[in-house]
């Protein structure tokens, strides 16, 4: 393989010039960079990480914090991420951070301690008060995406306003008995994502005079958990409502199909919407409020880059947007139909 030696010699200049013409760092006459530029791509010459970190003073590395990968969300942002990235030659450093966990406490004591990154991004992350000291302290530019603001730079859909559209939209369609499905029963585990949503559904109910009959039914954002919860829910014909909102989509869907297997049809005994667009949500015919993680992933970079570029520039929040796509999962009440009585677990 080519070394920085073999591309000055071949373009005619010092290694010094060479590198400076590859790297970026410092100045080189347009003439010569294209000289050494050519010459490397003649030679096949690669840099490597070390070698550019010893000239620019960065590892060519984002820390990239993840609470799991085993939901849609996270995995679609982190795509996004690592698309951004290789287009700018960075590598992806992947830091598991699932809440109360001994490999979380192992990530902010040891593994980001160590500051082999230019910059993190943060998906999802709820960092109580001693890690978001932490993270302060590394002194490395922070974006977070889809949960908590770090107070840096973020991306993320308006959760706060998804919750109450979602909500709004079985209001205008006539329904008053919703119930919100999905959320960790002991809130330790909610993302702050998710306590949006449900602080959205919360104010449209009390816009439209329902706060008593708000409900909450808790339960893991699983598709498993979203199936749980709408069979207590729903298994109570003398309680059972006339529409759900799940928290999200894999919940939505878990509540659809616990619907089917009770015998209650939707949408014309139970209108259901989610939050995301999930690749299951029109396979479902779901009505969801649509966000586009990949778009965010990539966001998070050019966020990141910038502040690496200009660590004094002011913070940014993008909210991307999330538009309601309506389906054939929610329908006016009927009321006749909503009141059909004998549909059991």
């Amino acid at each position: 393989m080519a070394g920085i030696a073999d591309v000055a010699r071949a373009a005619g200049v010092s290694k010094s010039t060479a590198s400076r013409a590859l790297t970026g760092a410092g100045y080189v006459s347009e003439e010569t960079r294209g000289r050494v530029q050519d010459a490397a791509v003649a030679l096949g010459y690669v840099p490597t990480t070390s070698a550019v970190s010893l000239v620019t003073g960065r590892t060519q590395t984002i820390g990239v914090v993840v609470p799991t990968l085993d939901r849609w969300f996270f995995a679609h942002v982190l795509e996004g991420i690592q698309d951004a990235l290789l287009e700018r030659r960075y590598d992806l450093a992947l830091y598991g951070a699932q809440p109360e966990s001994d490999a979380r406490n192992a990530m902010f004591e040891h593994f980001l301690a160590r500051k082999r990154f230019d910059g993190l991004i943060a998906v999802g992350i709820e960092p109580s008060a001693h890690e978001l000291e932490r993270l302060v302290a590394f002194g490395k530019p922070v974006v977070s995406v889809g949960g908590y603001d770090l107070g840096t730079n973020a991306v993320s859909i308006d959760d706060r306003a998804a919750g109450r559209i979602a909500t709004e939209h079985l209001l205008g369609l006539g329904h008053r008995a919703i119930t919100f499905v999905g959320g960790d029963p002991d809130g330790r585990r909610t993302s702050f994502g998710d306590r949006q949503r449900l602080d959205g559904y919360l104010g449209a109910m009390q816009a439209a005079g329902l706060e008593a009959s708000a409900r909450h039914a808790p339960c893991e954002v699983t598709m498993p958990g979203g199936y749980g919860a709408a069979v207590e829910v729903l298994g109570d014909r003398r309680t059972r409502p006339t529409a759900l909102v799940g928290v999200c989509d894999e919940v939505a869907v878990g509540a659809v199909i616990a619907a089917r297997r009770l015998g209650i049809r939707v949408p014309d005994q139970l209108s259901v919407v989610g939050i995301d667009d999930h690749a299951y949500a029109e396979m479902f015919s779901l009505t969801t409020l649509q966000q586009k993680p990949h778009q965010q992933g990539r966001a998070a970079v050019q966020l990141l880059m910038w502040q690496l570029d200009d660590p004094d520039a002011p913070t940014h929040r993008i909210y991307e947007a999330s538009p309601l796509v309506v389906r054939s999962s929610t329908a006016a009440i009927d009321d006749a139909s909503s009141a059909i009585v004998g549909v059991g677990p």
